[in-house]
């Protein structure tokens, strides 16, 4: 494994020791990357070389920290090549432990937390990343404190309260919660893991760009769709791409980075279109892709950044279409996908409609959980009356 050479600011350059936990940026608040040295494995290390390695994220040993590591068995995740268009691949990452990517960044972070001596740990969380932390937190023996809105899917809830985390549900969003751990954190005594206020969930995150490259041959595709709330896995990739460049496994290639976002919370669509280098509070957030529904990012900055630098985009759809494509890639894909990576797929063909992207450029849709997660909210759907697709034809 890699040996940590220290934290760096990705505002303001900053060096910080990784001695100790650290959360941001002492100088600026400025979200912190995780440096390694790479340089023993440079020229040494050959892509093929990581064949017949276990099947988790930490088969990836010699770009994450050396340390041992809390694991589940998270990551390597099924690439789905879709049945409508063979360029199209589904990143199936509904079938992490917990049910969704964000067993990635908590495997990660818990791990350096259980490494650190860390006793308790406290996350706002929008559904997923709650019950992954609730998960990898029972695994390493520290006290979980979780604080979500009281509307989120009930499988969220009902995890955390079973792995034996000490749950707190909001009357609000994401937000609201954030503002509470904060408020009580240094009292309490918890370290705050929250997305990109602390630097090794980008770690675990970063992983599914070392993947999905691995699995399409170590040649990137030609963009990335991905669901993005707090922006953490699209950052941990964008950082993977320039740590694999200097290993000297890629080139400078890199894909289109597209953000989508739900239409009733859609604050990096809204700043990216205004050619904002941050984003504005986006009030009254309203979504059925719950994980969509953060009103502002921590580390909105490096998010529009990365687009702009991709040469990408955000773009934002709406709630109907969300629940259409939910539908629509469990029949024709066989992918029960949660609302928000049947989001991407919206996002996709929106893209290829105005132009943006090809028939034929090769793109990956990310899923980032499993229907399963919103069960509760997918019935409520049926209930409701919402569209289904006619049964798929037989194909030759």
């Amino acid at each position: 494994m890699a040996a940590i050479s220290f934290l760096e600011c990705t505002k303001c350059g900053n060096l910080v020791s990784a001695s100790e936990p650290q959360t941001v940026c002492p100088n600026d608040g400025g979200s912190l990357y995780v440096r390694y040295n790479f340089q023993p494995y440079i020229g040494k290390l050959k892509p093929e070389e990581l064949s017949g390695r276990n099947g988790s994220m930490w088969r990836y040993r010699e770009v994450l920290p050396d340390v041992t590591p809390v694991t589940l068995g998270e990551g390597q995740t099924p690439m789905v090549q879709s049945r409508q268009n063979p360029n199209v691949y589904i990143k199936d990452e509904g079938q992490n432990p917990t049910g969704s990517f964000k067993a990635r960044g908590l495997s990660a972070a818990v791990t350096m937390c259980k490494f650190y001596g860390v006793k308790k740990i406290a996350i706002p969380s929008a559904g997923n990343a709650a019950s992954a932390l609730a998960a990898y937190a029972a695994a390493a023996g520290i006290e979980a404190h979780i604080f979500m809105p009281k509307d989120v899917p009930e499988a969220n809830r009902v995890e955390c309260t079973v792995y034996g985390a000490k749950l707190t549900l909001v009357d609000g969003l994401i937000s609201d919660c954030a503002k509470i751990v904060n408020e009580r954190k240094k009292d309490e005594g918890w370290f705050d893991i929250s997305s990109l206020k602390e630097p090794f969930r980008v770690e675990g995150k970063k992983t599914m760009g070392y993947e999905l490259s691995e699995q399409l041959g170590w040649k990137l595709p030609d963009a990335i769709f991905y669901p993005t709330g707090g922006g953490v896995g699209l950052i941990g990739m964008w950082k993977a791409f320039a740590e694999m460049e200097t290993l000297g496994w890629i080139g400078k290639e890199r894909p289109k980075m597209i953000a989508v976002q739900a239409a009733g919370c859609a604050p990096i669509p809204r700043a990216w279109d205004a050619h904002q280098p941050i984003s504005e509070f986006w009030q009254n957030a309203h979504t059925v892709a719950a994980g969509l529904r953060v009103p502002k990012a921590y580390a909105d900055y490096i998010i529009l950044d990365i687009l702009k630098s991709s040469g990408g985009t955000a773009i934002a759809v709406s709630d109907d279409e969300i629940v259409d494509a939910v539908f629509e890639l469990a029949s024709n894909e066989g992918v029960f996908a949660a609302p928000e990576g049947a989001a991407s797929l919206v996002g996709y063909r929106k893209l290829i409609a105005s132009g943006f992207l090809k028939p034929s450029d090769r793109v990956v849709l990310f899923n980032t959980g499993s229907g399963l997660k919103y069960i509760d909210v997918i019935a409520n759907q049926l209930e409701r009356g919402a569209r289904t697709p006619a049964p798929n034809q037989s194909r030759t």
